[in-house]
C-alpha cells in the first residue's frame, strides 16, 4: 500500500481529476486487457477453437482484478502482461488455459492503450466544451466594455474586454476541433501478431473457415474500435505524437490566457484578477499579497505539457524496424501525465474564467491615461481633411504628446486632451470642443463588439 511516506507523483493526488486518474489506473488498464481477452476468446469460439463455457468463465472473472497477486508473479517472471495472464488463469478453472491464444503482448496492450486514449480525449473534449460555453457568456457580457489594448507591452489603441476574450476563445475553438478530430480518428493496432503479419492467427485459424481479418474485425467490433490497416508489433507511434501535440496546442492557448491575466493583475494595471477566496493566503511572508497562483500554476503545467510531444516524436522516429522497446517505459509516464496535466489546466482555467474579476475603475483609469494618445490618429485625419498639412500636424501632435508623456512620468494626469485642442494651429482647423470630442477614445473600437458577439455565437454553434 502506497502512502505519503514514499514518493508519490503530484498527479496521484494533487493535479488532475479522479475521473482521469481512474482511466489511467492500473486496475482500469487490467480490466481493459481482460476485456480484450474475452473478446478474442468469443471470436475464437465462433471459429470452433474454444468452447462457450471457457468464454463464459473468462467473462465471469473479467472484473476480479488482483493486482497484489499479479505483482507477486511479476516479481518472479519479470513480465507484467504474462503475470496478469497467470493471475487471470488462476481465477478461471475452465477458461484459464485459452487466455491470450494466438496473441502477442502488444495485441492486448496497444489496443487497451488506445481505448484509454479515446476515453481520455472524450473527457478532455467535454471539459473544454464547458470552458468554451463559459467563455461565450463572458464575451457576450463584456463585448462592449472598452479597455486599452497593448502592443509590445505598450499602450496602443482601445479594444473591448469581450474582444480580448474572443481571441482566447477563437484559439480554444480550434483546439476543440483538433481534439475532437483526434478522438474520432483514434485507431487500435488490431490483432496482427508479433510483427504485424497475423501469421500466428493464420496458423491458428487454418481450416476453421475464419480468416485472421475476420477474427480481427469481430474483436475490434466488440471493442467498438477501428484498427489501422497496417501495423508492426505496435500501432504507429505517430498516433501518440499526434494526440499529445493536440493536447500541447490546448496548453499553448491556456498558457497565453494565464500569462496575459498575470500581466493584467499587476497592481499598476489591475484591470483583471483571478478569483481569490476570502480565506486564501497569498504569501507566507507578506500577508497583503494576492498572488495569481492559479494562473501561475497554469503556466507551469502548460510548459510541462508542451515538452511531452518531443518525447512522443522520438518514440515514433526511433521505433526501429518492426519495433523496439525503448518507448515502453516513458509511455507509462507521458501518456497519463499529458492527460492529467490537460485535465488540471482545464479545471483551473474554468474556475478562472467563470470567476474572472473585471475592475471597471482600473480600466477607466488606464483608458483616461493612455486612450487619448490613440485618439490623436482620429484628430490628425479630421484636421487633414479640413485643409491642414498632414506632416506639419503630425509634428504638432508629436510635440504635445511628448509633453504629455513627461507629465505622466511625473505622476500627473494626462494633459493632452486639454492642451492639444487649444493649440492655435489645431484650433484654426477644428473647433476646440469638437477636437476634445475626437480625443475621447472610449468609442474608438471599430467593430470589435460586433465581432466578439459573432465569435461567441460561433462558439455556441461549434460545441453544440
Amino acid at each position: 500500500m502506497y502512502d505519503h511516506n514514499t514518493h508519490l507523483s503530484p498527479f496521484t493526488w494533487r493535479y488532475g481529476s479522479e475521473d482521469m486518474r481512474r482511466i489511467w489506473s492500473e486496475a482500469h488498464k487490467r480490466r481493459l486487457w481482460r476485456r480484450i481477452w474475452v473478446a478474442l476468446a468469443a471470436a475464437q469460439a465462433e471459429a470452433g477453437l474454444v468452447t462457450a463455457a471457457q468464454v463464459d468463465d473468462l467473462r465471469a472473472h473479467a472484473d476480479a482484478i488482483d493486482i497484489e497477486r499479479a505483482h507477486a508473479i511479476e516479481a518472479e517472471i519479470k513480465h507484467d502482461l504474462m503475470a496478469e495472464i497467470k493471475t487471470y488463469a488462476e481465477q478461471c478453472p475452465t477458461g484459464g488455459g485459452i487466455i491470450h491464444l494466438g496473441a502477442t503482448s502488444m495485441d492486448i496492450e496497444d489496443n487497451a492503450d488506445v481505448l484509454r486514449l479515446r476515453e481520455s480525449l472524450g473527457l478532455i473534449v467535454e471539459r473544454l466544451r464547458g470552458l468554451l460555453l463559459i467563455f461565450a457568456e463572458q464575451i457576450e457580457a463584456q463585448a462592449g466594455r472598452v479597455c486599452m489594448a497593448w502592443t509590445h507591452l505598450q499602450p496602443a489603441e482601445p479594444t473591448t474586454v469581450g474582444y480580448r476574450l474572443a481571441v482566447y476563445a477563437q484559439d480554444l475553438l480550434a483546439d476543440y476541433e483538433a481534439l475532437t478530430a483526434a478522438r474520432d480518428g483514434i485507431r487500435g493496432k488490431g490483432l496482427k501478431g508479433a510483427v504485424g503479419t497475423a501469421a500466428s492467427y493464420g496458423e491458428l485459424l487454418s481450416g476453421t473457415g475464419m480468416t485472421p481479418a475476420d477474427l480481427e474485425a469481430q474483436v475490434m467490433a466488440a471493442l467498438d474500435l477501428a484498427a489501422f490497416p497496417i501495423a508492426t508489433q505496435t500501432y504507429t507511434r505517430r498516433q501518440d505524437w499526434h494526440v499529445l501535440s493536440a493536447l500541447a496546442g490546448l496548453a499553448l492557448t491556456l498558457h497565453k490566457l494565464a500569462f496575459d491575466l498575470r500581466v493584467l493583475q499587476m497592481p499598476p494595471i489591475g484591470e483583471w484578477a483571478e478569483p481569490f477566496g476570502s480565506a486564501q493566503v497569498g504569501s507566507s511572508a507578506m500577508p497583503f499579497k494576492r498572488n495569481p497562483i492559479h494562473s501561475e500554476n497554469v503556466d507551469s503545467l502548460a510548459r510541462y505539457l508542451a515538452s511531452l510531444p518531443g518525447v512522443a516524436w522520438a518514440n515514433a522516429a526511433d521505433n526501429l524496424l518492426e519495433r523496439t522497446l525503448d518507448d515502453s517505459a516513458n509511455r507509462r509516464i507521458i501518456l497519463p501525465q499529458a492527460f492529467l496535466t490537460a485535465d488540471e489546466l482545464l479545471a483551473r482555467c474554468t474556475r478562472i474564467v467563470k470567476g474572472l474579476r473585471i475592475d471597471q475603475d482600473a480600466i477607466a483609469r488606464t483608458l483616461a491615461t493612455y486612450g487619448v494618445f490613440a485618439a490623436t490618429e482620429r484628430l490628425l485625419m479630421v484636421a487633414t481633411r479640413a485643409g491642414g498639412d498632414r506632416q506639419a500636424l503630425h509634428e504638432i501632435i508629436r510635440g504635445h504628446s511628448l509633453a504629455a508623456w513627461a507629465a505622466i512620468q511625473r505622476g500627473e494626469p494626462n494633459p493632452l486632451a486639454a492642451t492639444l485642442p487649444d493649440d492655435p494651429q489645431i484650433a484654426a482647423l477644428i473647433p476646440p470642443d469638437e477636437a476634445r470630442a475626437l480625443l475621447d477614445a472610449s468609442g474608438y473600437v471599430g467593430d470589435a463588439p460586433q465581432r466578439a458577439r459573432a465569435l461567441a455565437a460561433q462558439v455556441r454553434a461549434g460545441v453544440g
